[in-house]
């Protein structure tokens, strides 16, 4: 059995999340992805904190070949785009414009390899008027509505705890270089594509956007809504303290409502007016978070657990980082792993969370060093002698030479 996307060469410029991502998705779906990254490295990398890397450039750049060029200088540049002519795509999300300005943009590299795909993620775009507004995922999560939706009515805007637009913008970057590939495959000829954070995340908004529209409130911006539901089409729809912590309890059906109200042992309010169907029970949320509480307070996350499992009632117990990290469920499917890695040490490592029928699980490699993979890339792929590189390297285009020791 080989892996869906053996035979692709793809050359990775990116940096930090985005499209580090979505070559990690290609790496782990069988790509050979080529981490290219400057002489100093990547600005993750640069963010180590032990032995030389960092546990989020572990997590991103599993399964690539490390390459260090100069794109700066023309032999870096030259060899680089000698590489181009073999590859299939090329993925990068600096700045709009900043690989036009270095003679590497989509139009020159399509007009050198016709079949290429060039992939470029950004904040906000290629085009429009803010393309060249400085974008990172905390400064993106305010511009695209998703701080000013998230947290208590009564306090600031809040951003949502993990890197939600970055990862979204590298996993859609991901779908168009897909999408680019099979109209390859019928077409014959590359093209660009590119996705901006912006743009991905919007459609996280689509409570919110449709309580706005929905008539449930004036025509101004949605506000926040807690841990309620976004739209305040929903109750319950909270997080509610257990004795040792807190669980998430969502009721989406009538049916829901009528389990639930069986595991807290309040079948006498079944059918109550008040409760009886979402728009009821949004009228009455505060009624319906107090009896809940009332509830929940009494048992622990694990009782709470397993008496919405019986009931049929969508819940889940508020977890820390470190039960996650020991998931029992996410290491039997195979998607988080112990890893004794050479720059990090021993971290759990994700894998892809794209699972594909006959596929063979992706066999795992840790990122690589800085430019490890040089004598492979350049001298397996390229041909290129040691003699020759090594004056590439003196002219400034080849990052340092890689010491295994």
């Amino acid at each position: 059995m080989t892996r869906p996307l053996e035979g692709i060469l793809v050359l990775d410029l990116g940096h930090i999340y985005q499209a580090p991502y979505a070559g990690f998705l290609m790496a782990m779906a069988g790509a050979t992805v080529i981490k290219i990254e400057p002489p100093t490295g990547e600005p993750l990398r640069r963010r180590a904190m032990v032995a030389g890397g960092s546990v989020p450039m572990a997590m991103l750049n599993s399964n690539k070949r490390g390459l260090s060029l100069d794109l700066k200088n023309p032999q870096g540049r030259e060899v680089f785009l000698r590489l181009v002519d073999r590859a299939d795509v090329v993925i990068e999300n600096f700045s709009p414009g900043a690989m036009d300005r270095l003679g590497l943009g989509h139009e020159a590299l399509l007009k050198r390899n016709p079949r290429i795909i060039y992939a470029a993620g950004s904040g906000y775009g290629q085009t429009g008027p803010d393309k060249d507004r400085l974008a990172m995922d905390l400064t993106v999560q305010a511009a695209v509505g998703v701080m000013h939706t998230t947290g208590f009515p009564d306090g600031p805007p809040t951003k949502a705890g993990p890197t939600v637009c970055d990862f979204l913008g590298g996993t859609h970057l991901y779908g168009a270089i897909m999408t680019a590939l099979f109209a390859r495959e019928r077409a014959g000829k590359g093209g660009f594509v590119e996705v901006a954070m912006q743009d991905a995340s919007y459609s996280t908004l689509a409570s919110a956007i449709g309580m706005h529209f929905g008539g449930m409130l004036k025509k101004d911006v949605p506000p926040r809504t807690g841990n309620s539901h976004a739209g305040m089409a929903m109750a319950p729809y909270n997080v509610y303290p257990a004795s040792d912590g807190w669980i998430a309890i969502i009721v989406v059906t009538e049916g829901h409502w009528d389990r639930l109200l069986g595991a807290m042992g309040e079948q006498a309010l079944i059918g109550d007016e008040r409760f009886r169907t979402n728009p009821d029970r949004v009228k009455h949320m505060a009624e319906v978070d107090r009896l809940v509480t009332a509830w929940t307070s009494r048992h622990t996350r694990a009782e709470l657990e397993a008496l919405t499992r019986q009931h049929g009632v969508p819940a889940a117990p508020v977890r820390t980082l470190e039960e996650v990290l020991e998931d029992p469920g996410m290491h039997e499917r195979g998607m988080l792993r112990w890893v004794d890695h050479p720059e990090v040490g021993r971290v759990v490592l994700p894998a892809t969370p794209l699972r594909i029928e006959g596929a063979p699980p992706p066999e795992f490699e840790p990122s690589p060093f800085l430019n490890q993979h040089e004598a492979e890339v350049l001298g397996d792929l390229l041909g290129m002698q040691e003699a020759e590189r090594e004056a590439v390297r003196a002219a400034g285009g080849l990052g340092p030479r890689f010491n295994a020791q």
